[in-house]
């Protein structure tokens, strides 16, 4: 099971805060754990019983009662007004995502570190954590993306195949619904330039599934722009049947070389 350390660090004498810290995974072992192969220890001091009891009830509700180990001492500090009740709005689930992770509450300073998957999980944690406090608190995020770039758009796609009309460039509905997905995930690399290559099966007269394919990503650009995308971070690319993913001689493997990749441009 892979482990995750939480540590709550509250301080002492009149310094106050709170840190959530997860340690390094294993070699080999996913960026992120999920919520329910984490291991959480408490520690750190709290000035009453009753901030305490709040903490960790938040803490057992998010990661189940059975994964948090309580290390947290009662006394010796001093909290500003409703502290706990504004570091119980930051214990929330979306900081599963975050692996190698700290979290620290110094007075009205929150401080968020660690390894996401994804800038768009960096900029909804930060915003959430801002949302959830009052305007006395300033969030400041150090959150790195770990996961590799290209590997945002290839979960994007998700092996889905953007389709056509037989025959043609026209993009079909299915396919237009897959690109609104890829839209999205897009926005995160403007400024990057992405290659829209488009693929075919190996029937029919290679200049002429080229030119098809070169057509398809044409099309896919017009799209993706018309959904906010620059015109010049785009660069579509055909390929025609010369890259397949699969054998050509079924329905299945043709279907499946047919296809729209999207590539991050080095």
């Amino acid at each position: 099971m892979l482990k995750r350390t939480l540590t709550l660090w509250a301080g002492v004498a009149l310094l106050h805060g709170a840190v959530l810290a997860a340690e390094p995974v294993a070699a080999g072992a996913p960026a992120a754990a999920s919520g329910t192969n984490q291991v959480i220890t408490v520690t750190g001091a709290v000035p009453d019983q009753a901030t305490k009891t709040i903490l960790l009830n938040r803490l057992r509700e998010v990661y189940g009662a059975e994964r948090v180990v309580d290390q947290i001492t009662v006394g010796g500090v001093i909290m500003p007004a409703n502290w706990a009740q504004h570091v119980q709005a930051l214990i929330t689930p979306e900081l599963k995502s975050v692996s190698r992770g700290e979290l620290s509450v110094n007075g009205n300073t929150v401080n968020l570190k660690g390894d996401v998957g994804s800038d768009a999980t960096r900029q909804q944690l930060t915003s959430q954590m801002a949302s959830s406090l009052n305007p006395t608190y300033v969030v400041k995020s150090q959150l790195r993306v770990t996961m590799a770039e290209q590997a945002v758009l290839d979960q994007a796609l998700a092996n889905r195949i953007v389709e056509f009309e037989s025959g043609s460039a026209k993009i079909t509905a299915a396919g237009q619904s897959i690109l609104d997905e890829m839209s999205t995930a897009l926005q995160q690399f403007k400024g990057r330039r992405v290659e829209v290559i488009g693929h075919t099966d190996s029937q029919g007269a290679r200049n002429s599934n080229v030119a098809l394919s070169k057509a398809r990503a044409d099309a896919v650009k017009a799209y993706l722009v018309q959904k906010g995308m620059p015109p010049d971070s785009l660069i579509p690319i055909g390929m025609g049947p010369d890259r397949p993913v699969a054998p050509n001689d079924s329905d299945d493997g043709r279907r499946r070389n047919r296809r729209i990749e999207f590539n991050l441009s080095q």
